[in-house]
């Protein structure tokens, strides 16, 4: 997992654009959009971390920062 490619990946598209990537995705088809990662499993996990972000985004008194550390302390929880 990348921050600056998440980030990169929030301000570029939306959340059907990138809704519609992770099901090309599954389905082994392009992509569509251009999503960094070095293999499909990373492309996958910067995909839906840019669309929890772009959901948390929406709640009042959210950016961009603060809902990359949401999904940080998200991922962190499921580790720990």
């Amino acid at each position: 997992m990348n921050i600056q490619i998440i980030k990169k990946i929030v301000e570029l598209y939306s959340i059907e654009q990138l809704k519609m990537a992770e099901e090309n995705l599954l389905d082994e088809k392009p992509l569509g959009i251009e999503i960094e990662g070095k293999d499909e499993g990373e492309q996958l996990t910067h995909i839906l971390a840019a669309v929890f972000c772009l959901e948390e985004m929406q709640k009042p008194d959210i950016n961009i920062n603060q809902a990359i550390r949401l999904y940080s302390q998200r991922v962190r929880g499921s580790i720990g």
